[in-house]
């Protein structure tokens, strides 16, 4: 799972029928050190723009749905309340 910020919603009218009844979120990573990656995720948790959530990603995500055939790479799992991190494991060296 990788945290990221929802960022906006996305709205296909024309998509794969697999995708219908989903609502799509675009969501942007980040942590320290890292590129941030801006993505489309399926939210199956009612997430909004602003949130820091969850997200899982690859074959994995398709079994959030439980649907294995599905075009689905990214799947919002959880909203992030808050998060501790003790900042000696944030040390790189």
């Amino acid at each position: 799972m990788i945290i990221c910020k929802v960022v906006g919603n996305l709205w296909a009218t024309k998509k794969d029928d697999k995708l219908n009844g989903y609502k799509l979120l675009v969501v942007r990573s980040h942590g320290e050190g890292e590129t941030p990656e801006t993505f489309v995720a399926v939210d199956t948790i009612g997430a909004g723009i602003g949130e820091d959530v969850l997200v899982t990603k690859g074959s994995v995500a398709r079994n959030v749905l439980r649907e294995k055939d599905s075009p689905v790479d990214a799947v919002v799992v959880g909203i992030i309340d808050s998060v501790e991190v003790d900042a000696q494991f944030l040390e790189r060296g």
